[in-house]
């Protein structure tokens, strides 16, 4: 289904459906999508840039450096507000969860430098249990959450859904070192219980189960 044109934050960075994707924005663009979503309950675009050369580095998800003829991944995901904090004057701490995938269509650049793209909503992952096969990975994915909250870490929101391929897949996936492209791939493909085999192969790859 068609949408809107729908605003971008092009990053170098790959939210996932259900993922938390924490942003520092002060670029007077920016902090007017922000307010308009607000104030309008409307949504966003987050699309991985292709080029690392064109973006922030991966520990920065500075969402104001893009480069005006940057190459976009053809498909993102699209991002709600959860919660906004003005800690300076000028700046805005914005946490957002990740949504629906979408294929990106033609992109026109407002004279405030704000991309705008027509969007395709993607099919959402089958609702499919991890097969029995997988279970490891998944005792692995809760074993790493207990791990990083005993660190003071947060980095998923609940509720946490172990009971899904295409879940307990996309929390491994924002959490493992690979490449943004990687991820991207990984992201893109529509059979959850793939990705979530793609993960296994790597984690048991590197002994991590």
């Amino acid at each position: 289904m068609a949408t809107p044109e729908l605003p971008l934050f092009p990053l170098q960075t790959v939210l996932f459906p259900g993922g938390l994707l924490s942003l520092k924005v002060f670029e007077a663009r920016y902090l007017d999508l922000v307010a308009t979503c607000l104030r309008e309950r409307q949504v966003f675009g987050v699309v991985a840039l292709k080029s690392p050369a064109q973006a922030p580095a991966p520990a920065s998800t500075n969402a104001d450096r893009a480069d005006a003829s940057a190459d976009f991944e053809s498909t993102g995901v699209v991002a709600e507000l959860i919660d906004v904090d003005s800690t300076r004057a000028g700046i805005l701490q914005v946490r957002c969860r990740g949504l629906q995938r979408f294929s990106l269509g033609p992109r026109r650049r407002q004279d405030d430098g704000l991309w705008l793209a027509d969007a395709t909503a993607l099919p959402d992952d089958a609702a499919v249990a991890p097969a029995e096969a997988l279970l490891d990975t998944v005792k692995g994915l809760a074993n790493a959450i207990a791990t990083l909250k005993g660190q003071g870490a947060q980095p998923f929101l609940q509720p946490y859904r172990f009971d899904s391929a295409g879940w307990v897949a996309n929390r491994w996936c924002e959490i493992l070192p690979i490449s943004t492209t990687a991820k991207q791939r990984l992201m893109e493909l529509g059979d959850p219980t793939v990705r979530l085999q793609l993960v296994d192969e790597y984690l048991r790859s590197k002994g991590v189960v």
